[in-house]
């Protein structure tokens, strides 16, 4: 599978090398240097003879073959920072192997500085802090999730006829460096604040995840049985049960009720549940309301565990402007310096056709689009109504030429024998529909190129943005606010004049204007995230990556 590094830290930085040497002989009394060169003698003999690579041979040749974690008389500030960083890392499990490794490390070393021991086994413990340093780097840098196995799940889908896309960005931190970085200031907290991600709401997030895990330190919840749905001004015996429930999950805040009544601020609170999982907020307790009000605490934890893993694999933007469309939520998030600038409805790519998760940077805004129809809509879509009636593309306002070339002939729907071309693989033929308003393009495209041939634009089919589920298209984002969209591209770019281009798109003139300022756009996956004021957003796994993401995850 394809894993971008964007931006990466160099992977050796003489400087902090150098600096290390200082950091750990300064200063310090002369049986402390006779250790770490006896250490260092040890790991030369080591490791030169070691012909593979691995993280211990990497990590100490970094540092210069001198210890970081152990002493001539008990372990270094380092390893007991780095034993207080996993004690209180409450998004850990108590009872998981990181926390109880670290526990037992603790003893061991306490109980082997106080039994006087031999050089070798000071360096075996040396050799154990840094594997359980470097686990814990992995589960804090990097995740759970196994993106080899998720892409070769991706991969599978194409029996069905679904091809589906999910590009991750390795983090730009890596263990190695991340100690380096901890040497050289002082504080290893400090380090590990610094390559947490900033974007996406990541802290806001992790702090959902610990509340979640305090919730069920009390026990998991029982789950809330009901009949029939409960509407406004009805009586129902779960109602108590609901508010509780509405109560533990922060929407309702404050409420007094305590009949058995539903409406006044239960009825708020119920609304507001239902806009934050995604779903119509009617105010009405049906069953995909109930469902979501029985989701597990574990499985709630679950999400935002697998969110958070997916934020670290996301781009870090630190541009100013930068747009943001996330799949699940069906919605694009303009952002100015971190700040929404205006938000509006999308429509993505259904189960079949998903929508491919990337980054890429907008480069060009097409005004009276034409619109070529991919090769696999013809043969699934076009060339069945074809076969039916030879008159159908007519009715559509698709016309058919013989080829791309400028010699190129228009032909009809039935001067060609349309079933011998029905799963060939290569296609001789071009369909395009020409700009106007029932183009399924709409009057504006803006393009980022990519090997997914997705782009964002306009649709005739306005309809589909008052639906709460919005996964229609064949992988292409529709925006409800195409010339909101132009208009932002206007405000911010000298190329694009927005009155001008209103003007423009009264007519069918098909123009491409080239972007001066850049401005990267992120397709993402997030089912759990915090929205920009604060609130906890689920949203529903149309896609079923969650599902097969944690298929994969890494147990810590």
């Amino acid at each position: 599978m394809t894993i971008r590094q964007p931006n990466s830290l160099s992977k050796v930085r003489p400087a902090v090398s150098a600096l290390c040497c200082v950091l750990f002989f300064s200063y310090a009394p002369a049986s402390e240097i006779d250790y770490q060169e006896s250490v260092s003698e040890v790991m030369l003999e080591r490791f030169m003879v070691q012909e593979e690579e691995s993280f211990l041979k990497t990590l100490y040749t970094r540092l210069y073959f001198i210890p970081a974690w152990t002493t001539e008389h008990g372990v270094s500030a380092l390893a007991e920072a780095l034993f207080a960083k996993i004690g209180n890392d409450r998004t850990l499990d108590s009872s998981g192997t990181l926390k109880q490794e670290s526990l037992a490390l603790q003893a061991k070393a306490e109980a082997l500085y106080q039994s006087g021991a031999a050089l070798g086994e000071k360096i075996g413990l040396e050799f154990r802090i840094s594997e359980l340093y470097r686990r814990y780097a992995e589960y804090a840098l990097y995740g759970s999730i196994n993106w080899g196995a998720f892409d070769a799940q991706l991969h599978n889908l194409k029996a069905q006829g679904i091809h589906a896309a999910w590009v991750p960005y390795k983090p730009q931190a890596d263990p190695v460096t991340l100690l380096q970085e901890a040497i050289l200031e002082g504080s290893l907290e400090e380090a590990f604040e610094g390559a947490e991600p900033k974007s996406y709401h990541y802290s806001a997030l992790k702090e959902k995840l610990i509340e979640h895990l305090e919730l069920l330190s009390a026990g998991e919840w029982e789950p809330i049985f009901f009949s029939r749905a409960i509407r406004p001004g009805q009586s129902d015996a779960a109602l108590p049960q609901i508010r509780e429930r509405l109560r533990q999950l922060g929407d309702d805040t404050g409420c007094a009720e305590e009949s058995t009544r539903y409406g006044g601020c239960t009825l708020k609170a119920v609304k507001a549940f239902q806009a934050r999982h995604g779903l119509e907020s009617d105010g009405v307790i049906g069953a995909q309301t109930m469902q979501a009000l029985n989701i597990p605490l574990q499985e709630r934890i679950a999400i935002l565990r697998l969110n958070l893993d997916r934020i670290k694999w996301l781009i870090p933007r630190c541009t100013t402007r930068h747009i943001v469309i996330n799949i699940p939520s069906f919605m694009v998030f303009i952002e100015d310096s971190g700040v929404l600038d205006r938000q509006m409805k999308a429509v993505v790519g259904t189960r079949r056709n998903p929508t491919p998760v990337f980054s890429d940077i907008v480069e060009t805004v097409v005004l009276n689009p034409n619109w070529n129809v991919p090769k696999s809509i013809v043969q699934k879509e076009m060339i069945p109504k074809l076969l039916r009636n030879p008159g159908a593309m007519n009715r559509e306002g698709i016309h058919i030429y013989t080829g791309w070339g400028k010699d190129a002939r228009r032909i009809g729907g039935g001067d060609v024998n349309w079933a011998n071309y029905r799963y060939t693989k290569h296609l001789p033929f071009r369909f395009v529909q020409p700009p106007g308003h029932k183009n399924a393009l709409g009057k504006v495209k803006f393009l980022f190129p990519n090997r997914y041939a997705v782009y964002m634009h306009d649709t005739p089919a306005k309809s589909l943005f008052g639906r709460t589920s919005r996964a229609f298209s064949h992988g292409c984002i529709r925006l409800e606010q195409p010339m909101e969209m132009l208009r932002f591209f206007g405000e911010n770019d000298p190329n694009i004049n927005y009155e001008k281009s209103l003007k423009r798109l009264e007519g069918s003139r098909n123009e491409h204007l080239k972007l001066a300022l850049q401005v990267p756009v992120d397709i993402v996956y997030l089912t759990a995230f915090v929205d920009y004021d604060g609130t906890l957003q689920f949203r529903p796994d149309i896609y079923q990556y969650d599902r097969m993401q944690r298929e994969t995850l890494r147990a810590w």
